[in-house]
């Protein structure tokens, strides 16, 4: 722990920067679900050192072998009982329109990883740029996003990604974190709730999106929907991280479907529930542990295996030490 410390304070005199940093922080504080233990460290820097902050830290810690763990909105993840070990870099105050990266070009918006998707939904349509409706609503952040592919609503994040900037570690560099651009993604890179960045040792830094100009009021409607449907879909009624399981259309119906017809709504384990109103939502009714929520979807799995023979994949990381 002392080691730890030393290497971000170094870190910290070397690349000087705004930054927040706690010891044995709880992170049930810091993700949608409101469970979990503490962090060994966690630290959320922001200001003009915060690239060489980032890009040192990371480096020095793979040196040492202590894990880091990157956080954005906590919105799809449930933390340990027993907490992250090492360090969790916490990027939500990394946040709003990159005004470093290279010049955009008409119709293109950056954002900094650490912006809400609200947010980011709500300066597309100041700007009057159509393609960013669908996040209207959506918990999380853009670095979480792109990292996942968040999609909704018959939109994903592959349809407007033009760029990405990230720190990442390349065998050819020895190992060492570097700045990149990812010119061009191409959308066949990505796939469902999948992306390029998952099979990388990385920090998202920002991404650029390419945006069609659209009548703001329409804009505003289409999202103003989207959130009234988030809404009376219950999706904020209690702490969850959204959709629990992926859907797979070999199964010829969304998950949700499917657990709703084997009579799952509303099963429990501990304060984790499959949410009464949504059969692939799982709810923190008050006092769940992160062990609930595993062993109620490791349940729901099997009853739906049993009964259908289908293998569901969770769409919710499971973080820390388990």
């Amino acid at each position: 722990m002392n080691n730890i410390q030393k290497i971000i304070d170094n870190c910290l005199k070397l690349n000087p920067c705004e930054a927040e940093i706690r010891r044995n922080e709880p992170m049930k504080d810091h993700t949608t679900f409101k469970v979990g233990g503490k962090a060994d460290f966690w630290v959320c820097p922001d200001g003009e050192g915060f690239l060489s902050f980032c890009t040192s830290l990371m480096t020095c810690a793979k040196m040492e072998n202590i894990p880091v763990f990157i956080l954005g909105g906590g919105a799809n993840i449930v933390v340990s009982d027993k907490g992250i070990r090492g360090i969790v870099i916490d990027l939500s105050a990394w946040n709003g329109e990159s005004v470093w990266s290279l010049c955009k070009e008409e119709d293109e918006i950056v954002f900094k990883s650490g912006t809400s998707l609200d947010e980011a939904a709500d300066t597309a349509c100041a700007a009057g740029l159509s393609g960013l409706e669908f996040l209207a609503g959506m918990p999380g952040t853009i670095g979480g996003a792109v990292w996942m592919n968040a999609r909704c609503y018959g939109s994903e994040i592959a349809d407007t990604i033009k760029w990405a900037e990230v720190i990442c570690c390349e065998q050819e560099n020895k190992g060492e974190y570097i700045i990149k651009r990812f010119e061009s993604i191409n959308k066949s890179s990505f796939g469902y709730k999948k992306s390029p960045f998952q099979k990388m040792d990385c920090l998202i830094l920002s991404a650029a999106f390419k945006l069609k100009k659209g009548n703001k009021d329409k804009i505003l409607l289409e999202m103003e929907n989207n959130r009234e449907d988030r809404s009376k879909k219950g999706h904020y009624n209690f702490p969850s991280a959204g959709s629990a399981f992926k859907n797979n259309h070999d199964f010829g119906k969304p998950t949700g479907q499917i657990i709703d017809e084997l009579g799952l709504k509303g099963l429990k384990k501990g304060g984790a529930q499959i949410a009464p109103f949504h059969g692939n939502i799982v709810i923190n009714t008050g006092n769940a542990k992160a062990s609930d929520i595993r062993a109620l979807m490791d349940d729901v799995s099997a009853k739906v295996k049993k009964a259908c023979g289908f293998t569901l994949e969770s769409e919710i990381i499971f973080a820390g030490e388990w």
